[in-house]
């Protein structure tokens, strides 16, 4: 374990993220960022990712002054488009459409920070997804669940979305949005070894 127990603030209002980081037997708070991701067009997805969970650590750094802060960003890439979080059903049906019978790249950037000295490691984990080829009915009845709407490229892997799927190459947790194992490696750079 770490010397001197900081605190450990996860930088996210992602269930999600907080189930995945509780495997760990870590003790954390968690502070939502308040930071909008914008989609920076033409710059490469990993490096995407990466500046996107740093300005969320960054924020909230800057108000928290002895911690070590995680923070992440998970977007999807389908022909060279990006899918961020489907915001309505309109907007996850449509998604779905998009993804239906083809594979496609989810991208997670993740970034742990000492606020106490501004020491940060970003790094980024890429997981290949296959959907089936989905139908119409199919993906309304999804939709129509509510599942879809906030999530990455309108589904759940680790709820009703994981029907959708027909198989992954990669991190399974990178996928429901933070990637355990490189994030752990990068934890222990900072003293924090929970296993």
């Amino acid at each position: 374990m770490h010397k001197k127990s900081k605190k450990i603030i996860l930088a996210s209002a992602s269930e999600r993220r907080r189930e995945i980081l509780s495997l760990t037997g870590l003790e954390f708070l968690v502070k939502e960022s308040g930071i909008e991701e914008e989609m920076h067009a033409g710059m490469p997805p990993r490096r995407l990712a990466r500046l996107l969970s740093r300005q969320k650590a960054a924020a909230v750094a800057a108000k928290e002054k002895d911690a070590i802060i995680i923070a992440a960003d998970t977007f999807i890439i389908i022909n060279g488009r990006y899918l961020g979080k489907a915001h309505n059903q309109t907007e996850a049906r449509a998604m779905l459409k998009a993804l239906s019978g083809r594979p496609h790249l989810v991208i997670t950037g993740y970034t742990v920070m000492d606020s106490s000295n501004g020491r940060r490691i970003s790094g980024s984990s890429e997981t290949k997804v296959y959907f089936r080829r989905l139908g119409e009915d199919e993906m309304d009845s999804y939709v129509k669940t509510g599942e879809p709407v906030g999530k990455a490229g309108a589904y759940a892997i680790q709820g009703l979305g994981a029907a959708l799927v027909r198989k992954i190459e990669g991190d399974f947790f990178n996928v429901v949005g933070l990637p355990l194992s490189a994030l752990l490696m990068t934890l222990k750079k900072f003293g924090i070894r929970p296993l």
